[in-house]
């Protein structure tokens, strides 16, 4: 069996429009994670430094076959977190954050997700994305007749037990594989094609993450942009 390593880059920019920066970002040694707190509610800032701070502690070695049981179970805590803290403090209620994230060890990984921010995998020169958008958008049938039903987020951790549940999709790590956690302050500006042409342009995860967020505020820098690019890597004996 292959031993595996990962190098991974992260980065995080207010965009050119908005005056604040309400996502949050980390990237350790085996998880990796982006949230990305909600425009238009209250301290989307809080939510999303929360979410990541709850998940901080489980960046380290597991087993494998127990790394959707941990991912699943530090969602759910940073979600327990946000409940507690707009208990504490009423003024942030409405606050909240989508969430993407990965944890890995050995040859498997776990992606986790909910809300728009998305996770992609570029194998053999493919781009794919791996998260499915919870927006209302492909969640209801018709939505396409509906006004402006695709930009509404469905699913999210605000507090709330219901319909808070993260989709967790389980991965097999190859050598050469290259992963892109992001906020839709990528994904929603610039084309897949396009984030499949500079992954597969640049060598390394920090070329790619620099080349992606310039592009983004190429396109108009309408949101907060933030991305991890994750290259897995054959370990050295």
């Amino acid at each position: 069996m292959s031993r595996l390593t990962v190098e991974a880059s992260a980065c995080t920019h207010v965009g050119l429009v908005r005056h604040r920066n309400e996502d949050a970002v980390y990237a350790g040694q085996n998880l990796f994670a982006v949230a990305d707190g909600l425009g238009g509610h209250a301290a989307g800032d809080i939510a999303s430094t929360t979410a990541i701070d709850i998940l901080k502690p489980y960046d380290r070695l597991h087993a494998p076959a127990d790394l959707s049981a941990l991912l699943g179970q530090a969602i759910y805590s940073a979600n327990e977190a946000l409940r507690h803290r707009i208990e504490r403090e009423p003024d942030l209620a409405g606050m909240g954050t989508t969430l993407v994230a990965m944890l890995w060890s050995g040859t498997a990984a776990v992606v986790a997700n909910i809300g728009d921010s998305r996770a992609y995998l570029l194998r053999g020169g493919n781009l794919t994305q791996i998260s499915e958008d919870h927006t209302y958008g492909n969640l209801v049938a018709d939505a396409a007749d509906v006004p402006n039903l695709r930009e509404k987020i469905a699913r999210f951790l605000d507090g709330r037990a219901d319909g808070r549940s993260p989709d967790l999709i389980q991965r097999t790590l190859c050598p050469g594989d290259r992963y892109l956690l992001c906020s839709d302050g990528l994904s929603g500006l610039v084309p897949n094609e396009v984030i499949e042409n500079i992954l597969l342009a640049h060598p390394t995860p920090k070329d790619a993450a620099d080349d992606l967020l310039a592009t983004a505020n190429a396109h108009g820098g309408l949101d907060n942009i933030t991305m991890i690019v994750i290259d897995v890597l054959r370990r050295k004996e």
